[in-house]
């Protein structure tokens, strides 16, 4: 067969049971908590650090 043929022969019939199929659970990983850091920079150092990253890729 080339490229781009069909052959029914070669697909298999797939049939599936609703009660079979196991459902996807989206809050089998969810985490519930608190996050906290310390840091010795200050909001304005890190704003301006952030300034800098931006002009470095405007550059770019």
């Amino acid at each position: 067969m080339g490229f781009g043929s069909y052959d029914e022969s070669e697909q298999q019939e797939q049939t599936t049971n609703d009660e079979d199929v196991e459902a996807v659970n989206v809050h089998e990983n969810d985490h519930h908590g608190e996050m906290s850091f310390e840091s010795d920079v200050s909001t304005d150092e890190l704003v301006s650090q952030l300034g800098s990253m931006k002009d470095d890729d405007a550059d770019e």
